[in-house]
């Protein structure tokens, strides 16, 4: 099994949300929510000539990472006004057993009434989070990846088009690099099977 420490490139993934209702709560305010992660749970991030490759979370990733001023955004866009943050507590980041839950007090401005409007409806119904890792580990026997511990949480953002296909640039990059090794090992196996074919022949 390979570890890794100190990953620095930033990742995204994708998960559920929907508009939710709290007893107690002002009816007015408009409430999102999401569980991000999901400890313990491998999931199919590539797969190639038939062989799939997995990540998975461990329990405990987020122990010590960094969720402070984390905004909830729109399509991870700077240019669009921040709907929620945990700054001011308008975007509640929940650690527990089974993983991280996301919960947003989308704000009452135009875009954050529009935003909600198009959720509640099921419109927009995904939500994805940016992240950076401290370390993984890579076990090439089940081709899976597992997060260690997360570094940081950038943002989480409601997007409209499941843009990534359940997965990032970033993920993809992790896993093709592994299937070229892979690739490349086979290769060499059958080069050197070829050669010591070659050297019992002559």
């Amino acid at each position: 099994m390979k570890t890794e420490t100190a990953t620095v490139t930033r990742e995204i993934r994708l998960a559920e949300l929907r508009a939710i209702s709290l007893d107690g709560t002002d009816q007015n305010e408009m409430l999102v929510e999401g569980r991000a992660i999901v400890y313990d749970s491998p999931t199919v991030m590539y797969e190639w000539d038939g062989v799939k490759y997995y990540e998975t979370i461990a329990k405990g990733a987020l122990d010590g990472a960094d969720l402070r001023d984390v905004p909830f955004r729109y399509n991870h866009s700077n240019s669009v006004m921040v709907m929620a943050r945990t700054r001011n507590k308008t975007l509640e980041l929940i650690p527990d057993d089974k993983g991280l839950l996301v919960r947003a007090t989308l704000a009452d401005t135009t875009s954050g009434r529009d935003l909600y409007a198009l959720i509640k409806r099921g419109d927009i119904d995904k939500m994805s989070f940016a992240f950076t890792v401290t370390e993984s580990s890579y076990n090439k026997d089940t081709r899976t990846r597992t997060i260690v511990r997360f570094k940081k949480i950038w943002d989480v953002s409601a997007v409209d088009t499941p843009a990534y296909s359940d997965t990032s640039i970033s993920a993809r990059s992790f896993f093709e690099a592994e299937a070229e090794r892979e690739r490349k090992a086979l290769e060499r196996a059958e080069l050197r099977k070829k050669l010591l074919l070659k050297t019992y022949l002559f």
